[in-house]
């Protein structure tokens, strides 16, 4: 969720800031740490079309990439995104370098400059370029955010492509059974007029189906585009999330593995974070974002405990945010002083894990999909000839 803070910056000077967080009291959280007075928060709708055109064309992890080669040849940072101004040709992308340029020559740090952009810049960038600002490692902590973005992507995109086939079988099959139903189903009720035989119920519904269909197509193609916004508007609805998410804890395989997928990305932000200096209790606060709601909530009473001086390890397997694997880890990360380091590599194993079950599950569910459109479509060509067999036992 995206939140509008009115902010008071000492002085005296009233500032407007944007921030994505989970709630509104972690938006204001953020900005408290940055040194603001929260007079204000309001939550944004995500309908700014300019803003998210932005954020989608703002090739990020190549900006980093580029800025870290340019820094780390020996260019200081404004000639570094001057370059990286100039040879951009989106105009959008070249506004947002000139604003960051323009903030740095006003006196501002980069991380307070990237502060201006929150659509664009998530917090967790924003907090590694000011940590890296406070120990003159910016070059290292850039690199760092590429590898983190670069194993992010490379989970989605198993993700996105373990999903296209099923898709596209889910797609062809729903347009087979609209042609059956609304196209072939009234031609083929043409037999049945004028006969004194009564047709089976079944038979029946599946007749007026396809003439209400064949009567009412010009409607069709808008009422499935409605179907379909109406579908991506649920999914971004935070209480139809909630409410799949506590239907899935009641399927254990499915929720281990997908607690398992939310604990990997949560392990390899936190990591990144302490890799880049930040404190462990900030580094949870930003990290919860990857989480979901009933984790979120688990994930602030470890921050609890961990304030109390509890062990990291400790307090996520109080709170089940960790597994046997990642317990170990943990631990091993804590007595040799590489936190960090150990979080990333538990995030690899268990990225590792996800992606098996993925195959796994890709495998037993194209086969029962491919059954259940075969299914359906065998079901409404017999409903087809049952009158007709009906018709011909009784004459004989």
């Amino acid at each position: 969720m995206r939140f509008l803070i009115k902010a008071l910056r000492l002085p005296d000077h009233v500032v407007q800031l944007e921030y994505e967080a989970a709630s509104a009291e972690e938006a204001g959280r953020r900005a408290e740490e940055q040194g603001l007075r929260v007079l204000g928060i309001q939550r944004q709708l995500d309908w700014n079309v300019s803003r998210w055109f932005s954020r989608e064309r703002f090739p990020l992890a190549l900006f980093s990439q580029e800025l870290a080669i340019l820094l780390n040849a020996g260019l200081v940072l404004t000639d570094a995104l001057e370059s990286l101004e100039n040879k951009e040709s989106d105009p959008q992308v070249r506004k947002i370098l000139a604003g960051l340029i323009q903030a740095l020559y006003e006196g501002k740090s980069l991380s307070g400059a990237l502060t201006g952009y929150p659509w664009i810049f998530p917090p967790l960038f924003i907090a590694l370029i000011k940590a890296s600002e406070r120990t003159g490692e910016l070059g290292p902590a850039l690199n760092r955010y590429v590898g983190y973005r670069a194993s992010l992507d490379a989970m989605r995109q198993k993700v996105i492509s373990a999903s296209v086939y099923p898709v596209l079988l889910l797609g062809v099959g729903g347009l087979v059974l609209l042609f059956l139903i609304g196209y072939v189903v009234p031609r083929f009720s043409l037999v049945f007029e004028g006969m004194e035989h009564q047709l089976p119920w079944l038979s029946q519904v599946l007749i007026d189906l396809g003439n209400f269909l064949q009567q009412h197509q010009i409607l069709l193609l808008p009422g499935l585009l409605g179907i379909i916004a109406l579908g991506l508007l649920a999914a971004r609805s935070h209480t139809l999330r909630r409410l799949l998410g506590r239907q899935i804890q009641r399927i254990p395989r499915l929720h281990k593995a997908l607690l398992t997928f939310e604990l990997a990305r949560f392990y390899r932000s936190l990591g990144i974070l302490l890799q880049g200096g930040i404190p462990v209790i900030d580094a949870l606060s930003m990290a919860s974002g990857l989480l979901g709601e009933q984790s979120r909530q688990h994930l602030l009473q470890a921050q609890n405990r961990v304030r109390e001086g509890s062990s990291l390890s400790m307090a996520l397997e109080t709170y089940g945010l960790s597994t046997p694997v990642a317990l170990r880890m943990l631990r091993a990360g804590e007595r040799s002083g590489n936190l960090g380091v150990m979080l990333e590599r538990t995030a690899d194993f268990h990225e590792a894990q996800t992606s098996r079950w993925i195959e796994w599950f890709v495998r037993l569910f194209e086969p029962l999909l491919m059954a259940f459109i075969g299914l359906l479509i065998g079901t409404i060509v017999v409903l087809m000839y049952i009158p007709i067999f009906e018709l011909a036992s009784s004459i004989q």
